[in-house]
């Protein structure tokens, strides 16, 4: 209670602003003669949790037992004393021990069904005391005269362990109210978050259905791609487009954030862009000036993606891209060199007035072409080392004379073993190899 008593406030709770320190109730001693006994009596009659059972090298090896209420924070510790000591003559008292419940009546058949012996039954408590009294104040010493608030009801009983030590067992109708209360807030949260994971689930289904889904066939290049999400759904992209006279367009994209906004940009992008692949083969850099206008257009300030696209024709083995902000893709030649492809423009979706410059290699036999996102160079181990380019490099070539999903799958295995942890960013890789 706080403040009156029909403010019911919850014990538990741990305050955020910390004007002052933590500070609850640990435990209550109980003396006992018999630990086993008294430790059966409170965890299998009353149903209390065990929660230390140990003996203390400080105190001789004194065993300490200490047993918790189900709902409760506060402990009981229960401890045989000496038979000299004065703490054996407080066996069998009154512990000025109060249990709360919302419903006396229920822990009365229960326990009593259970052997537990009650001295006093249940039964009505009504008391009036002054507006001004705290709840720290007990029923006892309410004073029996002066202004008063409102009857406040209650039912309240008194039992004993085996050992005589007597205890009380109270209700009140605040409690029950916010016993309940609590209950219908705490259900109100899990349907919240069990709605919020269906239909992340389903967001996580969509999104699996936005990468490729297929593979158009090449004569002259084998290829693959792969997204592990850091969550259930992310804000890398990756994609191939048929762009028709045996062409294929390679998309590898990073969109800025994570979860559930980033996902909605990425599949923004990749319906500019799908929308409108088939001005691609011609003129490349008008397609790229539409995105960023519509990408501009159709999201918030701050956001922005990096992409890199590249075309390929499959007769002349010539790649034409466009790297837009993008980590540059690495194309390991046949020879072990190594040819980085850097950026040609700025990030899509900060600037209206945009343009880029197109670029163009040519792709030989046992070539192997990577596109990826920092996800996987920027994955770190446990001494805080990056992955970083020169690793991805070196699995490039370890792994080369793999298919290129075994190869692509290799070098992921490699990212994820160099760093075991929790994955922070989700890991894109697109490999393509020339064949000979």
């Amino acid at each position: 209670m706080a403040g009156s008593p029909h403010e019911w406030v919850d014990g538990p709770t741990v305050r955020l602003d910390r004007r002052d320190p933590y500070l609850r109730l640990q435990s209550v001693t109980i003396y006992v003669r018999n630990l086993d006994r008294s430790l059966d009596f409170y965890v299998n009659l009353l149903g209390f949790q065990l929660v230390f059972d140990a003996r203390s090298q400080q105190f001789a090896g004194r065993r300490f037992v200490t047993v918790s209420p189900p709902d409760g924070t506060a402990n009981l510790t229960l401890v045989a004393p000496e038979r000299e000591s004065e703490q054996f003559k407080l066996i069998g008292r009154a512990t000025q021990v109060t249990f709360v419940t919302e419903d006396v009546l229920a822990k009365f058949r229960e326990w009593s069904a259970r052997g537990v012996r009650f001295v006093v039954n249940p039964r009505l408590k009504r008391l009036k005391y002054p507006v001004s009294v705290r709840a720290s104040t007990s029923a006892d010493s309410l004073p029996a005269t002066g202004e008063h608030s409102p009857i406040w009801g209650g039912v309240f009983a008194r039992f004993k362990d085996p050992d005589g030590n007597a205890f009380s067992l109270v209700s009140f109708d605040e409690v029950t109210h916010a016993v309940e209360a609590q209950r219908r807030a705490i259900a109100e949260r899990l349907e919240t978050e069990r709605r919020a994971a269906q239909e992340l689930d389903i967001a996580k289904q969509v999104q699996a259905r936005l990468f490729p889904q297929t593979r158009p066939p090449l004569k002259t290049l084998e290829y693959a791609g792969i997204c592990r999400q850091a969550r259930q759904v992310g804000g890398d992209y990756y994609d191939f487009l048929d762009l028709g006279s045996e062409r294929l367009g390679f998309v590898i994209g990073d969109i800025s954030g994570k979860g559930i906004a980033a996902a909605l940009l990425m599949a923004n992008l990749q319906a500019n862009l799908r929308s409108q692949c088939a001005i691609a083969v011609d003129q490349p850099q008008r397609l790229l000036r539409s995105v960023n206008q519509l990408f501009c257009d159709n999201t918030t300030d701050g956001a922005f993606a990096t992409l890199f696209f590249a075309e390929y024709d499959d007769g002349t083995r010539r790649l034409r891209y466009a790297n837009c902000g993008h980590l540059p893709a690495l194309l390991l030649r046949s020879d072990d060199s190594l040819e980085r492809l850097e950026s040609t423009a700025t990030v899509l979706g900060v600037f209206k007035k945009w343009d880029c410059d197109i670029s163009e290699t040519q792709i030989s036999a046992g070539d192997v072409l990577a596109l990826y996102t920092d996800g996987i160079t920027e994955s770190f181990n446990e001494a805080g080392e990056e992955f970083a380019e020169e690793r991805l490099v070196t699995a490039l070539c370890r792994h080369r004379t793999l298919s290129s999903s075994d190869l692509l799958t290799a070098v992921v295995d490699e990212v994820q073993r160099f760093s075991p942890r929790e994955q922070h960013d989700d890991i894109t890789l697109i490999v393509a190899k020339c064949a000979f």
